[in-house]
């Protein structure tokens, strides 16, 4: 064999494996992705059940009492701002998720006041199957809540790792792939939480 074949043919075998080294970062990067999307879709799987009960809620209580308007158009609000803050999965920005998670707090704390002014106020309906049952149902589903978003942050954690390490991150931006956010506290979850008897 000539010269000029053995220079093709290392040539040749470098292009390979330069391609097969990008094919497989690029498979990695997209398995990586995909387990952010299916972890952010659990995310709202989670968050859409906590939607479904709040009406089930509203409607029990006011079935049991007569309901100040205030707090339940306090509920509706947080509710309508909760489904408009949609998030492109394939995107999920810092920016996005932050607004996201902004909306689903201020959703959080309108049912938590709810519960809590229902328990001030009307002691004879905490008393109630029904009540006691949606109350639990929403409890389970703030853990749920609490379990697929620590499960999305893992995933977005192993694609971010995978995305910044060298030598994937030579190619990552290239083939289109970027940083994913996180889901963090809320500030005011850094505040000790006052407990009250109110009898």
């Amino acid at each position: 064999m000539s010269k000029k074949s053995i220079t093709i043919i290392a040539i040749v075998a470098v292009v390979a494996i330069v391609f097969l080294w990008g094919v497989g970062v690029n498979n990695g990067l997209v398995t990586r992705e995909e387990n952010v999307s299916k972890a952010w879709s659990q995310v709202e799987n989670v968050y859409k059940r906590r939607m479904d009960l709040i009406p089930q809620l509203v409607n029990t209580v006011q079935g049991a009492a007569n309901y100040e308007k205030s707090v339940l158009t306090e509920v509706t609000n947080a509710r309508t701002g909760v489904e408009s803050a949609k998030v492109d999965p394939s995107q999920l920005s810092e920016e996005q998720i932050k607004a996201y998670q902004q909306a689903q707090d201020k959703l959080g704390k309108a049912v938590a006041s709810t519960i809590k002014v229902t328990f001030e106020r009307y002691p004879e309906l905490t008393a109630t199957a029904g009540f006691r049952d949606l109350q639990t149902q929403l409890e389970g589903t703030e853990n749920r809540i609490t379990v697929e978003r620590n499960k999305f942050n893992e995933a977005v954690q192993q694609y971010n790792t995978k995305l910044r390490r060298f030598p994937t991150s030579l190619i990552a931006g290239m083939l289109g792939f970027e940083k994913k956010g996180y889901f963090t506290a809320p500030e005011e979850a850094a505040e000790p939480v006052e407990v009250k008897f109110d009898f």
